[in-house]
């Protein structure tokens, strides 16, 4: 007969396969982009699709990582929607070197620009220049989608930063190949023209500050947009592309051609030794988190499915409980874990402390342990399942503010790469001190399990209530005992749908939402990327209150 404890974990395992599978079918649908009949149509043209054309330029049989795959989901639908915010982002293998790619989805909205689109890019960019990792652009766009112009034009990180960034990357000596494959019009054709080297494919891709129709409303040029921006005038008359080539896979096989010719830089120099399986199957995490986030679980068990057999060298396991800092290797790397422990201890007084809450003692401990990795150049990585600070008289008493203020200044200012991974709750200044999107890790994954918000939907539906109620008594009204329920689920409806992960990856607060199993590729692929950065600054922290 089973016992209780495999009971829950087969329920456990049940729970997260049914959100992964859901995860599943959501991104199927995702990478359908505009639809079968789109697709068809990109075909009918000689044209590959942007994952196509992805697929055939990555090195065969080699990982790879997509960014930003739910950006967009469940947004825009008065605009019929952004499937993968019209952009597909991957990082991964071209020539044996390491590199992100971004593609322009033809098949949504022909390419257009909607505002998450632009942030999008803006992230591959970023990722780019964080890391110093080469990038190629396969661009195929309409331009601005105009509908929604004024949140894509003309603010800072708008579209328009994306050419600055064009700039400052080949400043920086970053690589940038960008292959036109389609339209690339108006605005848009400054950002193949403005990498290092351009291609465009013959009778597809054509490039013009004004397409045929707009040359004519203008002045009155009658004019076709081959003879106009095509392969032979950007290529033999204008000189505005480097190569002209025949399809799709010749312009694929000519980037892996350039790319296999670009030397090899300086890197960072982080640890790394061959590397061991976990001593837990990764599949065993799914039953080790609890499907009921309010109880707890064996954070380090937890652990051992991701980090390799036998690593682990926790720094002050007996203090400050509430948070794991310890030393590990993931993939042969050496990382500093910080972890949210979500069972509940014992203090050095005896006293008891709440899982997955920070106390002060936690906070001082992890302030240390982060300055010392960034000593011995070791990449720190957060897992988040973490309800915020110890309230309450003790804890301010205690300087749980310093406490905290200590840690977050020492993350903030870190110069080794850090990674979240938010397997459970992330809730508060908790968010914060654990590396939230507000502290540049290089990634920031999300489990099926993952919550982000400044409280739980409960206790924020709670408050929520409470103001309202008081907002009538103040008026002289009254509300009743059934009135007060209904008010209750309908504000923690609204809320829950808030702190979802997939609302937290449509908008890009999320890297991407993951299955567990893939945390340990993942972790190992951004630290390698983390790698080409070459020379870490000098660590310095800002004046910490003692």
């Amino acid at each position: 007969m089973a016992t209780n404890q495999e009971l829950d974990f087969n329920f456990n395992e049940d729970q997260m396969r049914l959100k992964i599978r859901a995860l599943e079918q959501i991104l199927d649908k995702i990478h359908l982009g505009g639809g079968k009949a789109r697709i068809e149509k990109h075909h009918e043209n000689g044209k590959m699709t942007a994952r196509e054309r992805i697929s055939a330029l990555l090195d065969p049989n080699t990982v790879h990582f997509e960014i930003g795959a739910l950006a967009g989901h469940d947004m825009y639908a008065e605009h019929g929607g952004c499937p993968g915010g019209g952009v597909v982002v991957m990082i991964g293998y071209v020539s044996g070197r390491q590199c992100i790619v971004v593609a322009n989805d033809a098949t949504v909205k022909a390419g257009a620009w909607f505002p998450i689109t632009g942030k999008k890019n803006l992230r591959a960019q970023e990722i780019a220049m964080e890391n110093r990792l080469p990038i190629i652009y396969l661009v195929d766009s309409a331009g601005v989608y105009l509908p929604l112009q004024e949140d894509i034009f003309a603010d800072k990180e708008h579209f328009g930063r994306i050419f600055r960034n064009n700039a400052k990357m080949s400043a920086m000596g970053i690589t940038q190949i960008a292959a036109v494959m389609g339209n690339c019009v108006a605005g848009g054709a400054y950002l193949p023209i403005m990498s290092d080297e351009s291609l465009i494919v013959d009778k597809t891709g054509t490039i013009f500050l004004a397409g045929s129709y707009l040359v004519k409303a203008a002045i009155g040029e009658e004019i076709d947009n081959e003879t106009l921006g095509g392969a032979t005038t950007q290529t033999e008359i204008s000189g505005v592309c480097d190569y002209k080539v025949e399809n799709d896979t010749a312009c694929i096989l000519k980037i892996r051609d350039l790319f296999s010719r670009i030397g090899h830089q300086e890197k960072v120099g982080f640890d790394r030794v061959a590397s061991i399986e976990p001593a837990r199957a990764p599949k065993d995490a799914y039953g080790l988190l609890p499907a009921d986030r309010s109880k707890p679980y064996d954070t380090r068990a937890l652990l051992q499915t991701i980090i390799d057999d036998n690593s682990m060298n926790e720094y002050k396991p007996n203090f400050g409980k509430t948070l794991i800092t310890t030393y590990a290797r993931i993939d042969g790397w050496s990382v500093g874990i910080v972890a949210n422990n979500r069972t509940v201890v014992k203090n050095a007084k005896g006293e008891m402390q709440f899982g997955g809450v920070i106390y002060g003692d936690s906070a001082d401990k992890a302030a240390r342990f982060i300055m010392l990795c960034n000593q011995k150049k070791i990449p720190l990585v957060f897992f988040h399942d973490v309800t915020g600070f110890m309230v309450g008289s003790k804890s301010e008493h205690g300087g749980i503010i310093k406490d905290g203020a200590k840690m977050v200044n020492a993350m903030a200012n870190s110069v080794v790469p850090k990674f979240s991974v938010i397997i459970g709750n992330s809730y508060g200044a908790g968010n914060y001190a654990m590396c939230g999107k507000a502290y540049d890790p290089r990634f920031i994954i999300g489990w099926p399990t993952a919550e982000i918000a400044v409280m739980s939907g409960a206790a924020a539906a709670k408050t929520l209530l409470q103001i309202e109620v008081a907002q009538l008594k103040a008026k002289g009204e009254t509300i009743d005992p059934a009135r007060e329920e209904a008010l209750l689920k309908e504000i923690k409806a609204r809320y829950d749908a808030q702190i979802s992960p997939y609302y937290a990856a449509s908008r890009l607060w999320l890297d991407a939402i993951i299955d567990p199993i893939n945390t340990r590729k993942v972790l190992s692929m951004g630290i390698e990327m983390a790698a080409h950065q070459g020379v870490l600054p000098e660590y310095k922290v800002g004046v910490i209150q003692t």
